[in-house]
């Protein structure tokens, strides 16, 4: 019997490179025109963030030249191997590891926001990851407590509204995961704060800053990205509407092989392009 993964590999190899050509087309300047269709509610909430956002640039970075690194970064640095002419890096997650926060954040796919009364979801289509953004008044770990908590992929995370911002604390984080595409460090020490911003009822600011003296010598402040809320025609298919509607979980799988993931989403992306 042949597996999920094996029947919809020929369709998510042709997904793949449509992808490839749509982005050297600059897609998102064509999703330009659909998201900004969309009717304005002058009497939205800014504090309600509900709904399925994607960035408005491709941009896996924190979008800003990092400061120098201090003799620790450039040592953790050390045998990270990032994509260049049409060689392929060593990335964890090419290796069915997880992004990771903040990389799975700046990726190129949707994500949703989900209000609670104690805390807000933020959901990612790819890897199918939830981050628990808690709002119940608890500390950030610190001390001995997080010494204790340990490293996690995407980190322990708090938040609280400062006027009309939403200001989130993550730490905690594990190094392993790089920062961004070119093999950046953070290290467990590090706090990295995140600001969301709703500006009007169908566009969110978003910043970055992590603060890193063991790795960095001054914080990094991350340039302002501006996510769009996604039209529901371009989250449905096949009548199924939603974040996890497309027709590819972008999930590596061991039990999906390895090999065929990398051949099917990793090689495909990083073929060097047609001169």
């Amino acid at each position: 019997m042949r597996t999920r993964f094996s029947t919809l590999m020929p369709v998510l190899m042709s997904v793949v490179l449509l992808l490839q050509v749509a982005n050297a087309q600059d897609d998102k300047e064509k999703f330009k025109a659909r998201y900004e269709a969309l009717p304005s509610d002058a009497s939205f909430d800014r504090h309600d963030l509900s709904g399925i956002w994607t960035q408005t640039k491709l941009d896996h970075s924190l979008g800003t030249p990092n400061p120098p690194l201090t003799p620790a970064g450039v040592a953790a640095m050390a045998g990270r191997i990032v994509d260049r002419g049409g060689v392929t890096g060593n990335a964890p997650w090419y290796a069915c590891n997880p992004m990771g926060f903040p990389r799975l954040m700046n990726d190129d796919e949707p994500m949703e926001f989900i209000m609670t009364k104690d805390k807000i979801l933020q959901v990612f289509q790819w890897e199918h990851r939830i981050r628990y953004l808690w709002t119940d008044g608890r500390d950030l770990p610190s001390g001995e407590n997080l010494e204790n908590l340990g490293p996690a992929w995407y980190g322990h995370s708090v938040a609280k509204w400062e006027g009309n911002k939403l200001v989130v604390n993550t730490v905690g984080l594990e190094e392993r995961a790089w920062l961004d595409n070119a093999g950046h460090p953070k290290s467990f020490h590090a706090r990295i704060e995140e600001t969301w911003e709703r500006v009007d009822s169908n566009t969110l600011e978003n910043q970055l800053t992590l603060y890193d003296p063991e790795y960095y010598t001054a914080p990094y402040v991350g340039s302002k990205k501006i996510y769009k809320r996604m039209p529901l025609d371009a989250i449905t298919y096949f009548g199924w509407s939603g974040l996890f509607a497309g027709i590819s979980e972008g999930i590596c799988a061991p039990m999906n092989e390895v090999e065929g993931y990398n051949k099917g989403f990793r090689d495909l992306g990083t073929k060097p392009k047609d001169k």
